[in-house]
């Protein structure tokens, strides 16, 4: 029997890929109910911990974070200047940030290294908003993490756990995260070495949040 050309043979991995991104594009819609009602974990370091090291940057541990949380968005990036240390931004929601009955009135987009969200009416206040959710440049600490946090989706509760960092580059180019959940704008992203990532079994959500 003839081998397959190898053009049906290149059709079909590009299949496979597109099929891969389609499905990694496509968000869970859990139903009403906070999925994940904690804040983020943080906590000071007792002594400063020896510096972390990815591509050509030195990352230094500024705190120790956890958090789960409920992934509102999610943006890949290959180019810019962090693409090599953080290939992945999740954009995250918690307490009622989390409620598929507050995000069908909140619209979310990604880009550029920031997240944004516009709504028509306020479903809770806007401070509300602002202090329960949050854009994370999530750098993995090993193929393991990576592999992890390529499953992850818009509706996945995920939890991870690891260091907020400041990076530092031999030519002065620096990228530090928040250490605050209460910022907004630029600066206000959390840039977060992950020891451990996994995407949480789905919950069964608390009681739907009441509206305003």
């Amino acid at each position: 029997m003839n081998a397959f050309p190898r053009w049906t043979w290149a059709l079909a991995a590009l299949a496979l890929v597109g099929a891969w991104w389609s499905w990694s594009g496509r968000a869970n819609v859990p139903p009403p109910g906070v999925l994940a009602p904690d804040a983020p974990l943080q906590a000071e370091l007792d002594e400063p911990a020896p510096p972390l090291h990815k591509a050509d940057a030195a990352l230094t541990p500024l705190a120790r974070f956890e958090v789960t949380a409920r992934v509102l968005h999610r943006e890949d990036y290959r180019h810019d200047d962090g693409a090599d240390l953080a290939p992945v931004d999740l954009a995250l929601g918690w307490g009622r940030m989390s409620d598929s009955a507050v995000l069908k009135s909140i619209e979310i987009t990604q880009g550029q290294r920031f997240y944004a969200w516009h709504v028509d009416a306020f479903p809770i206040p806007r401070r509300e908003i602002e202090t329960h959710s949050a854009n994370m440049h999530l750098i993995p600490a090993d193929r393991g993490v990576e592999r992890a946090l390529e499953r992850a989706r818009a509706g996945d509760v995920v939890h991870f756990a690891g260091y907020l960092v400041e990076a530092d580059r031999p030519n002065g180019w620096r990228w530090r995260s928040s250490l605050t959940r209460d910022d907004t704008g630029n600066g206000a992203c959390e840039l977060v070495w992950v020891e451990d990532f996994r995407v949480e079994p789905r919950p069964l959500p608390a009681a739907p949040s009441a509206s305003m």
